[in-house]
């Protein structure tokens, strides 16, 4: 019988996270199913999924009613339906994080996209999720605006464990791997602890095509030598950041201030990949899983994704083949008049916004379900 290609990727060292959360992959037994059967080792959620997990469907409604006729405010009811979901799922998880010593085994819970650019606001909401789920594996995603990046340090600092999202630059996940070695510097100066905290940096991939191949195929339709490189370059400017970030990673391994800092236990702040389905029909569905298989990473999928693995995907250790390629890859971008620093800039406002319409809608929703179940 063929093996599961989702557990071979363990093999090769690297971890399959779900990208989703509901009440009904809980109660069902479907996440247990997934932890035990395909090797899922976390789980990541985010303002959208919960929007579609309470506001498209029924599964909340007995307990959204019994906390509104408990006086419960519309963010009261979504923060403790949030919360309830968060320590369900880490509960579940917690027997692979106590196995691996806190290697994996995790659940992310962002902060409200409203304070994206809020620094001493996102740490005080950071703080009062923690203190509230209270789980040990339970990572806080802040996103990496410029912002976020005076939370990541003071989070890990603190003790935190943050799960950064949102990146889509290279020169932001340098400031990025910086704050966490700042916020352990800071613990280690205290003479605290640092084996016990943990953090990710996510790389959101497919939404980079998004932008990039739209201004390629401009380039496309009108031929010539331009076009024909911008051909070659279609749907390879992700895939080429993500191989040059993981580069970066192993830079960091390496750096005098990461190996004294792990001297005293810390531990490297793993790259993770996001946003892995396709949104292009013409790619392969499994397009942001094959070449970004690699140790020390993680693959979060969309439950799309993770069955067209489980069905249909090839394992190999690829991460580190063709690094010269993806150089040139975004070497040969700016040739064609395409500025990556901008296309990124623009993800980043479009992700904080991606993620705060969903948020906004849900309170709406949660609002009318309130309303409805005190008449």
């Amino acid at each position: 019988m063929k093996q599961n290609p989702l557990l071979k990727l363990q093999g090769f060292g690297q971890s399959v996270w779900l990208d989703f959360l509901s009440r009904g992959l809980l109660v069902s037994g479907e996440l247990v199913s997934l932890i035990q059967q395909d090797g899922v080792s976390g789980v990541t959620s985010n303002p959208a999924i919960f929007e579609k997990a309470i506001a498209h469907g029924s599964d909340y409604d007995r307990a959204i009613t019994e906390l509104a006729r408990e006086g419960k405010s519309a963010a009261e009811i979504y923060e403790t339906l949030v919360v309830e979901d968060i320590r369900m799922t880490a509960d579940l998880l917690l027997p692979l994080y106590q196995r691996l010593e806190g290697r994996d085994g995790f659940v992310s819970l962002e902060v409200s996209p409203l304070l994206a650019h809020d620094s001493g606001k996102t740490i005080e909401e950071a703080r009062r999720l923690w203190q509230r789920v209270d789980r040990p594996n339970l990572y806080i995603k802040v996103p990496g605006t410029g912002e976020g990046l005076i939370a990541i340090g003071e989070l890990i600092r603190e003790g935190i464990n943050v799960n950064v999202t949102l990146l889509f630059g290279l020169e932001r996940y340098r400031a990025v791997v910086e704050s966490y070695l700042d916020g352990l510097s800071a613990r280690a100066a205290h003479s605290l602890p640092l084996e016990k905290v943990s953090s990710v940096a996510s790389f959101f991939l497919s939404r980079i095509d998004v932008v990039v191949d739209p201004l390629l195929d401009r380039l496309i339709e009108e031929g010539g030598r331009r076009g024909e490189i911008a051909l070659s370059l279609r749907g390879q400017t992700a895939i080429a950041c993500a191989k040059l970030a993981h580069q970066i990673y192993r830079e960091t391994l390496s750096d005098d201030r990461y190996l004294a800092l792990a001297g005293r236990g810390a531990r490297p702040q793993r790259v993770l990949w996001a946003s892995t389905g396709a949104k292009d029909p013409s790619f392969s569905d499994v397009k942001y899983v094959e070449p970004l298989i690699g140790p020390d990473t993680i693959n979060t999928m969309p439950m799309e994704t993770l069955a067209a693995y489980r069905d249909h995907g090839d394992p190999s250790p690829r991460l580190d083949q063709g690094v010269p390629e993806a150089m040139q890859v975004l070497e040969r971008l700016p040739e064609l008049g395409i500025d990556l620093d901008a296309v990124t800039r623009q993800l980043e406002d479009e992700g904080v916004e991606k993620f705060r319409h969903p948020f906004e809608s849900l309170a709406a929703v949660l609002e009318e379900k309130r309303q409805a179940a005190l008449k």
